[in-house]
C-alpha cells in the first residue's frame, strides 16, 4: 500500500517563538497542534505568542533599530543579506523539507519556485538598495546664490509582517527582503498553516550574523492572537499583509490608531483572456498553470477564463482534456502535478463551492469532488481540479475568491465585451490576455483594471517591477525601487546657499 506520508513522518516538530535572536517557549504556555494536508497526522506543536512574547518581539525589534543594525552602513546591511541569500541557498534541502511538510505541494514545484525565490528576495532588493541614487535640485533664489535640495530616505522602523499559507517562504521574504534593506526591523506573524520555514529562516539569520532583534518570528493566530496583538501594537511603525481581503480591512482598523503604514496584497478573482487569433498551445498550457499550480492556491492564479466565441468550444476541451492528464498526489509521488489544499478546513470552503456551482446550473466540465486514492492520503486535503462552464456572471463561484484548482470558461463575441467582462469584479489584482495581435494587447491591457497583465504569459515576474493590486485587492506597490516608498521614510533637505 503506498504511504503517502513516509517521507514526511520525521520526529514530531516543536516550533517555538524567536524573539532577540533567540528561541524562546510562548509565555502563555499555549501550543496548537500541525496537520500534515497529505494525510491529516499530527506533524508538530506550535507555540502561540501571547501579548507579553508579542511585546517582547517588538521591543526586541526596536532596540535593534537603535543599536548595532541602526548603525550599518547600506552597503554593510545589504552585504549581510546577500550572504544571507547564498546561505538559504546552501540550506535549500533543509528548507525544502520544511516548506514540503506545511504545506504537501508537489516538491519540484517547492524546489524551483518556492525556495529559490525565497533566497533571491533578500539578493534583488540587497543590490537595489546598495545602487540606489538620491534626486537632487538646483534651486534658483530672489539673491541669486541659489539653494540645493536633495533627497534622504530612512528606515520607517518596526515593520510586522503577516505572512500567508500558499507561498510561505517566498511571500514572507518578498516583505522582509526589503524590510531589511531598508533598514528596518520586522516581527514576522507567519499562517498558523506554515510556520516552519520562517522559523528556519531564524537559525539562518543567527549564522550570517545578522544582530538580535532585528528578525523575529511569532507564532499563532488572528483575532484574539498573536496577529491581533501584533498589529494593535503601538511600537509597530508600519504593517505589510499578504493575505485575505477581509483580513485587510481589520488589520487597516487596527492600524489606523497611531496612523500607521499599511501595505497589503490581498484577494483576487483574476480573469483571462483567450482571443481567436491566440497561440492555442500556448494559452492553453498557460490557463492550466494560472488555474491549478499550486491546487489553485495562488492569488495571482486564473478562475475566470473568458474566450472568443470561434474558439470557445475547442479551448474547453483541449483545457479539459489537459486538467484530466494532471497527476494528484503526494509531494514526492512520481510525476505529481498537484497537492492537497493546505487544510481540511480549505477543503471543506473549496467543495462548498463546488455544491454552490452545481447547485446554481454549472456544467461540471471536468472533477467536482474528492479523488480516492485507497491508502492513507484519503485522510487529506485533496479535491479534484475542477472546470465549469454556464455559470451566469452574478452567481457566487463567479463572484467570490475561491482559492482553489478550478475555473470557469464563458464566450465572448466582441472585444469590448471581454474587458467588460473581465472588469466587472470588485478585486483587481492580475489579468492574463492571449492574442497574436500585438495592437490588440497594446489597446485590451492597459483598459484592465488591475495590478499586473501578463500577455502570453503568466506569472512571469521581474522583481524590478511595481508588484500590487487596485480596488479589494490591495493598497500600495512593492518591487524594486517602489519598495521604498513603505519601507522608508523620505526627507528633503534644502541648504541655502
Amino acid at each position: 500500500m503506498h504511504d503517502a506520508a513516509a517521507p514526511l513522518r520525521a520526529a514530531l516538530k516543536e516550533h517555538k517563538l524567536f524573539i532577540d535572536g533567540q528561541y524562546a517557549p510562548a509565555t502563555s504556555g499555549k501550543l496548537f497542534d500541525k496537520f500534515s494536508p497529505v494525510d491529516g497526522t499530527l506533524i508538530a506543536r506550535v507555540h502561540e505568542a501571547g501579548l507579553e512574547d508579542v511585546d517582547r518581539a517588538v521591543k526586541a525589534a526596536r532596540a535593534a533599530l537603535a543599536g548595532p543594525w541602526g548603525r550599518l552602513t547600506a552597503k554593510a546591511r545589504c552585504d549581510l543579506l546577500l550572504d544571507l541569500s547564498q546561505r538559504i541557498a546552501a540550506r535549500s534541502d533543509d528548507f525544502l523539507e520544511a516548506e514540503v511538510a506545511d504545506t504537501g505541494k508537489p516538491r519540484k514545484m517547492a524546489a524551483e519556485l518556492d525556495i529559490p525565490r525565497g533566497a533571491a528576495n533578500f539578493a534583488v532588493f540587497a543590490d537595489i538598495i546598495k545602487n540606489l541614487g538620491s534626486e537632487f535640485y538646483d534651486t534658483p533664489t530672489h539673491d541669486g546664490l541659489g539653494a540645493i535640495n536633495y533627497g534622504v530616505v530612512r528606515p520607517k522602523g518596526v515593520i510586522g509582517v503577516i505572512s500567508p499559507w500558499n507561498l510561505p517562504l517566498l511571500l514572507m521574504t518578498w516583505k522582509v527582503g526589503p524590510a531589511l534593506a531598508c533598514g528596518n526591523t520586522v516581527v514576522v506573524k507567519p499562517s498558523e498553516e506554515t510556520p516552519a520555514t520562517a522559523t528556519l529562516l531564524g537559525e539562518v539569520m543567527n549564522d550570517v550574523g545578522i544582530p538580535p532583534g532585528v528578525y523575529n518570528v511569532i507564532h499563532g493566530f488572528g483575532p484574539g492572537s498573536a496577529g491581533e496583538f501584533l498589529t494593535r501594537h503601538p511600537g509597530v511603525d508600519g504593517i505589510t499583509l499578504t493575505g485575505e481581503s477581509r483580513t485587510g480591512e481589520a488589520i487597516m482598523q487596527a492600524a489606523a490608531v497611531g496612523l500607521r503604514d499599511v501595505s497589503f496584497e490581498l484577494g483576487g478573482k483574476n480573469a483571462g483572456i483567450v482571443f481567436a487569433d491566440a497561440d492555442l498551445d500556448k494559452a492553453i498550457e498557460g490557463t492550466l498553470r494560472s488555474a491549478f499550480l499550486n491546487s489553485g492556491q495562488v492569488c495571482l492564479g486564473t478562475e475566470r477564463v473568458y474566450v472568443e466565441r470561434p474558439l470557445f468550444e475547442q479551448f474547453v476541451a483541449r483545457l479539459k482534456e489537459g486538467a484530466e492528464k494532471l497527476v494528484i498526489g503526494a509531494p514526492g509521488d512520481p510525476g505529481v502535478n498537484l497537492g492537497p489544499l493546505i487544510s481540511k478546513e480549505h477543503q471543506r470552503k473549496v467543495l462548498s463551492y463546488y455544491e454552490k456551482a452545481r447547485e446554481q446550473g454549472a456544467t461540471v466540465v471536468t472533477g467536482g469532488g474528492v479523488p480516492v486514492f485507497g491508502d492513507a492520503r484519503d485522510d487529506g486535503s485533496f479535491v479534484e481540479p475542477t472546470i465549469w462552464t454556464g455559470l451566469a456572471e452574478d452567481s457566487a463561484p463567479i463572484r467570490e475568491e475561491i482559492f482553489g484548482p478550478v475555473c470557469h470558461i464563458a464566450p465572448f463575441d466582441t472585444e469590448e465585451e471581454a474587458v467588460r467582462l473581465a472588469n466587472d469584479s470588485e478585486y483587481g489584482l492580475a489579468a492574463a490576455v492571449w492574442t497574436e495581435n500585438l495592437a490588440r494587447a497594446h489597446r485590451v491591457a492597459p483598459r484592465l483594471e488591475v495590478g499586473i497583465v501578463w500577455v502570453n504569459s503568466w506569472f512571469l515576474r521581474d522583481l524590478r517591477t511595481a508588484f500590487g493590486g487596485s480596488k479589494r485587492s490591495g493598497i500600495g506597490r512593492e518591487g524594486g525601487v517602489h519598495s521604498l516608498e513603505f519601507y522608508t521614510e523620505r526627507s528633503n533637505v534644502c541648504i541655502k546657499l
